[in-house]
């Protein structure tokens, strides 16, 4: 079994958070998404996921150290590939093409999900989806009475169905979809400039594999700041009760779980949590943070913290309510 994670989006809904770290490697509760994704696929998985491939753009080595780290932490070999254009998501599939061969998974990396099932690898293919209120922001997928898809449909303007395609695929014949895809770009089948990974899933439909839904019982956005806050404390409320490190320094602190806290924490007189993901080697004084991202190296004095997001390194005394601060941001008021 083989992931295919494209990845080298400039993730442009996340700045500033994105101007210093690729979306993907944004931590929710304590883990990068792309490592949570890899975690929660393997675990749906019957056979081993023997090798996970990153298409990422040009994000250095330190980036690409950092995502071979997680496809071994996960059991599997680590590939790097590049896409180097943003010619849509057929075309960065496709950039992965040695590695399009046999049972494949392909995942796009700013989602996460929950599932209550274990993959069926006898399906000529599965599309995983959740229903959802408004599908007219999605691309959806129709089924027939036996449950197979029969159309696939890109934010329909009128309701043809509910079932919303998450963005993660499986796939039993990985060389089937790299020969759709090369097919694509052989042709010039591209809409808006673009080659979409759904003409290809279509004319693998038109010429026999069966594709049927995987519906997941939860799926988690981490497209824009409130989504990723809102992811995060999904992921917590599904973790229970995380254990505190023993390296934590609390001076009259509550701290109100599910929350996650990084190593070297040092928090005095203040109120932690609910819903709080607090980075490693932080320090906060005099305040109350609830439902929060805060990332490692930061202080947070004299401040009441709510639906936020900070990146590292900052510094922000005062009192914020709603926030998005990156990297190395500084806020005194």
């Amino acid at each position: 079994m083989n992931l295919i994670i494209p990845m080298a989006g400039m993730g442009t809904r996340m700045r500033p958070h994105t101007l210093t770290i690729p979306k993907p490697l944004l931590h929710v509760a304590g883990k990068p998404i792309v490592q949570r994704l890899c975690e929660d696929i393997v675990s749906v998985c019957k056979e081993p996921v023997q090798e996970i491939a990153f298409i990422i753009g040009d994000f250095g080595p330190a980036v690409e150290k950092q995502l071979l780290d997680i496809a071994d932490k996960a059991g599997a070999k680590g590939k790097i590939y590049y896409q180097k254009e943003a010619l849509g998501t057929g075309h960065a599939v496709l950039c992965a093409a040695p590695s399009l061969t046999g049972k494949t998974i392909v995942a796009f990396a700013d989602t996460l999900f929950r599932a209550d099932f274990v993959l069926d690898e006898n399906q000529d293919g599965i599309i995983w989806t959740h229903r959802v209120d408004d599908p007219s922001a999605f691309g959806v997928v129709k089924t027939d009475a036996q449950g197979v898809i029969s159309d696939f449909v890109e934010k329909p303007k009128e309701f043809v169905s509910d079932q919303a395609i998450i963005g993660i695929y499986y796939f039993k014949n990985g060389d089937f979809l790299k020969q759709e895809l090369q097919y694509l770009l052989d042709n010039n089948i591209a809409k808006g400039g673009e080659y979409q990974l759904t003409d290809a899933l279509e004319n693998m439909r038109l010429k026999g594999t069966r594709f049927i839904t995987g519906d997941v019982a939860q799926w988690m956005d981490c497209g824009n700041k409130n989504a990723t806050v809102d992811t995060n404390r999904q992921v917590l409320n599904n973790s229970q009760e995380l254990p505190l490190p023993d390296t934590i320094r609390t001076e009259n602190t509550v701290i109100i779980q599910p929350c996650f806290i990084g190593e070297n924490v040092s928090i005095k007189n203040a109120v932690i949590g609910p819903h709080v993901s607090l980075g490693a080697n932080s320090i906060v004084e005099h305040s109350v943070i609830t439902n929060s991202i805060i990332g490692e190296h930061s202080q947070i004095t004299n401040a009441v913290v709510e639906n936020t997001m900070m990146g590292s390194f900052v510094v922000y005394q005062g009192k914020p309510s709603d926030l998005s601060l990156g990297d190395y941001s500084q806020v005194k008021l």
